[in-house]
């Protein structure tokens, strides 16, 4: 019998904010909110960019005057819609006006010396005794060198690419803990890892006294590495720079790296651990590592998560080159416009729309899963379940990143699925698509084929297709996480994010079996059994993943363990939901501090106690056990 993997905690931080109790999710949908919602959302966005204090029982602005929470929300409410969700990049990430690069020497003299011309502003202090400095023109100096050249001229000039889908102006991971120069990518993981363990209201270690310690794993990754100056990204240019190569940077750029850091510094987790990679797959990939773990019976609680942290100039340029993101100038000529305002850069992604590339975005999302039997067993949280990934590659392709026929077969496995366990009436009538909606002319009709095509396959005749990289930006190996924890406050809200960004529906899109909102969508907080969520990255990776609602995972419990068990569940939860709600209150303040333990009960060989059947370590409640089975029984 397999075992039901469940949502029980979820969290994280992106462009939206804090994830944990739909908090980001809400800020997409601020307007729809009832002015309590619109009011909390705004306090928790508050806190996380500093715009808040809250002391002796009291809120207090940045005049330090005591204020009601409702007035706070009042004042604070247009500076966190300017500093929020995908805007002009600001200068928390890097000046866009003045991206540095190195400008070479364009030309050889005859004598071997070299050529070349510099601005004032270029030239160095002290002009060496070899070159011959004539300016040309008012600010423009031609250079004569004789012999060899050794110095290296810095410039600047303005980024192609302006908008990004940035975290909350002013939120700064590293402040809250001991961050020791890691990268912006490991510091997100720990506050999106701490988010989703507090989130669910269970302290870890009491769930962890319950397995043994090989009962737990983590998957957790991202795309492409820690790629800024404390990761891979200053490795590979500090040498040319003359800076000095540190001993952190090389193992700190590893892209499994967001799990190594759960393990080492939150959870102490001795159990199954690893990232997968598939390029905007990735967190479905580490998804669906979970969810095996779990049905199969060898894991018993999974943190499945991912990270990214692409928005510096090198990986913008690196996309730009390959001609995938919105450039500004491709956005002027979209709108007919000379100059791009604020607004415009808001509306850089465009899924399924009019559309010249999409926009890059930061996110780091993580999701506790439990088997369904520890879940009541615990009285955790039911925030939905994951039943199966579905993963399938391209086949024989002419273009390395060029969208093939894999997610055909992901997202008709997934609607299967759906219909095989809830009925033909559920999929065509109670389900919604996550699209990944990435805002390329390319994949609005190669995606929006996909999606019509399965429909048209089962019946469904208005699918309701939902992309929120509308207002997220495309957080790469990440971007399936901001898919699913976003489509979970669908079933607290009742309000499928519509693509308001997109204006008009492109007239290459295929939908005569698709609804594509243009607005949100109300749907009520039972009107959808499922979301089935998409992603298909470069390289021919394809996933599709259904996840089942609060109210459908539990009568499935029901099902199965009997009103009974559900009675006692409902009970134990409202301890849970106690301890939950008071870490959410402590975060509103600006008071919650994530998990990190460093040099905290670090063990040795010589720590362990061996035996023929068992393993007992230290500081663990129970032992590893060694009587591994033999599968081969039949052979051996």
């Amino acid at each position: 019998m397999a075992q039901l993997p469940v949502i029980v905690g979820f969290g994280g931080i992106n462009p939206a904010g804090r994830a944990s109790f739909h908090h980001a999710y809400r800020r997409l949908i601020l307007d729809n909110l009832s002015d309590a919602r619109r009011t909390e959302t705004l306090l928790s966005l508050a806190a996380l960019m500093g715009l808040s204090r809250h002391e002796n029982g009291n809120y207090l602005n940045s005049a330090g005057e005591a204020i009601s929470a409702d007035s706070l929300a009042h004042d604070i409410e247009q500076q966190v819609r300017d500093n929020t969700l995908i805007r002009r990049i600001n200068t928390d990430c890097f000046d866009v006006e003045r991206v540095l690069f190195n400008r070479p020497a364009n030309a050889i003299s005859p004598d071997g010396g070299f050529h070349f011309k510099l601005r004032k502003r270029q030239l160095p202090q002290q002009i060496p005794a070899s070159w011959q400095v004539t300016e040309t023109s008012p600010g423009l100096f031609d250079i004569e060198v004789s012999g060899a050249l050794d110095v290296i001229f810095p410039d600047s000039k303005q980024a192609p690419v302006q908008s990004a889908g940035q975290l909350p102006t002013g939120f700064k991971p590293g402040q809250l803990y001991q961050s020791r120069n890691h990268p912006r990518n490991l510091q997100m993981t720990v506050f999106g890892a701490s988010d989703a363990l507090f989130s669910s209201g269970m302290a870890f270690e009491e769930v962890a006294n319950q397995l043994r310690p090989d009962q737990i794993a983590v998957y957790a990754s991202n795309s492409i590495g820690q790629l800024d100056d404390f990761g891979f990204g200053g490795l590979t240019k500090y040498p040319a720079l003359g800076k000095r190569t540190t001993s952190k940077q090389m193992p700190l750029g590893y892209a499994q790296m967001p799990a190594d850091f759960i393990n080492a510094y939150l959870l102490g987790s001795v159990g199954t651990t690893g990232g997968a990679l598939g390029a905007c797959a990735t967190f479905l990939y580490n998804l669906r590592s979970g969810v095996d773990d779990i049905r199969s019976g060898r894991r018993k609680v999974v943190l499945v998560g991912g990270s990214d942290a692409p928005v510096i100039p090198e990986v913008i340029e690196g996309f730009r080159a390959m001609g995938a993101l919105a450039e500004d100038k491709d956005l002027r000529t979209l709108d007919g416009i000379a100059e791009l305002s604020e607004a415009h850069y808001r509306r850089a992604c465009r899924p399924f729309g009019n559309n010249c590339g999409f926009t890059i975005g930061e996110s780091s999302q993580f999701v506790l899963l439990m088997a369904d039997d520890l879940a009541l067993q615990m009285g955790a949280q039911i925030f939905g379940a994951v039943p199966e990934v579905f993963v399938n590659a391209d086949g024989h392709k002419k273009s390395i990143s060029a969208p093939g026929i894999g997610n055909y077969i992901t997202l008709g496995k997934a609607a299967a699925l759906v219909e095989n366990m809830l009925g033909t009436d559920s999929l065509r009538q109670r389900s919604f698509v996550q699209a990944h909606g990435t805002s390329t002319p390319q994949n609005r009709v190669t995606e929006s084929h996909v999606i019509n095509e399965i429909a048209r396959a089962y019946g469904i005749e208005h699918w309701p297709v939902s992309a929120v990289k509308a207002f997220l930006g495309h957080s790469q190996g990440t971007a399936g996480g901001d898919q699913l924890t976003t489509s979970l406050g669908v079933w607290a809200e009742g309000i499928i994010p519509g693509l308001i960004t997109t204006g008009a529906i492109a007239d290459d899109v295929h939908q005569s079996n698709l609804h594509f909102p243009l607005q949100h969508l109300e749907v009520g907080i039972r009107g959808m059994d499922t979301v089935l969520l998409n992603s298909k990255g470069f390289g021919g990776n394809n996933a599709s993943a259904p996840v089942l609602s609060p109210s459908v995972t539990t009568e499935l419990l029901r099902r199965r363990h009997g009103d009974k068990a559900m009675t006692e569940l409902q009970h134990k939860q409202q301890v849970t939901q106690e301890k939950a709600a008071a870490y959410d209150q402590q975060s509103l303040r600006g008071e919650a501090r994530p998990i990190y333990r460093y040099d905290h009960n670090v063990l040795a060989g010589e720590d362990l106690q061996i035996s023929h059947n068992e393993i007992h370590l230290p500081g663990y409640a129970n032992s590893v056990d060694l009587n591994v089975a033999n599968p081969f029984d039949d052979m051996c």
